[in-house]
């Protein structure tokens, strides 16, 4: 699959006239939970040509490439990225930490090295708390739910008690997280459902579980109020992520 993906995005930058200086899996494989029907989420970092950002004319900085049962594959233009990255958005972050990388270049590792610099503790929090509160709320109310979508707020949970505790992006991997705060009492609940889910194709409906059901409830309130006495972070400058950009597309 490696190599499939490569002749892909070899295809997109003779396509498109760009220069692809990252490329990582995202969602469920790099999360270390997929499903064997699971396609595979491809994304990546481009940059274009100099005379595509001296036009007045406003032009596409997403490319979306494919979308079907197997691939999932689109891209974002340096510029968006940087900006992005300026007002701290999550999912740079996770970009950088994906444990599966497609392509990366030296052009990436300039990024790469000042990205941290711009992780801001408070709205990452919001972030991950906002999207556990919404599938939450939306899946896993009912007596039989998306078995699925328990990760889809565990892992986030956890992702929030990673910044409270360490103050840096928390890693991709979902073992990696549950490893060092997943609470013991629901720890062989949560390794099962781990277990079904990557072992099962149409991993689907089933009872709610209740033990989990509580941990989750309980937290969604406890990192509330952890997030709300916290006090808002200064925005960063924008000098480093101006020489950045200009190194790149001019290189």
């Amino acid at each position: 699959m490696f190599k499939a993906i490569s002749k892909k995005l070899d295809e997109i930058e003779q396509a498109e006239d760009i220069r692809i200086i990252h490329c990582v899996e995202s969602g469920s494989r790099a999360w270390g939970f997929p499903s064997p029907d699971s396609d595979y989420d491809v994304r990546f970092i481009y940059v274009r040509p100099l005379e595509h950002y001296l036009k007045l004319e406003k032009t596409d900085d997403v490319i979306e490439w494919q979308l079907d049962d197997v691939f999932d594959i689109n891209g974002w233009d340096i510029q968006k990225t940087l900006r992005l990255l300026h007002k701290s958005n999550p999912t740079i972050f996770e970009w950088n930490s994906s444990p599966i990388i497609y392509k990366t270049t030296e052009d990436w590792e300039k990024i790469s090295n000042a990205i941290n610099g711009y992780f801001n503790t408070k709205s990452g929090l919001y972030h991950y708390l906002s999207t556990a509160k919404k599938n939450y709320f939306e899946y896993l109310q009912d007596d039989f739910v998306k078995l699925k979508k328990y990760f889809y707020v565990l892992r986030p949970i956890l992702a929030c008690k990673w910044i409270l505790s360490e103050g840096t992006p928390p890693p991709m991997l979902f073992t990696e997280l549950a490893d060092k705060y997943l609470d013991e009492s629901i720890k062989s609940d949560v390794e099962h459902l781990l277990f079904v889910k990557m072992n099962t194709p149409e991993f689907g409906m089933g009872k709610k579980i209740e033990s989990i059901n509580s941990y989750i409830e309980e937290n969604i309130d406890i990192l509330q109020e952890s997030i709300n006495r916290l006090p808002a972070e200064p925005m960063r400058s924008w000098d480093k992520l101006d020489a950045i950009f200009l190194s790149l597309i001019k290189s």
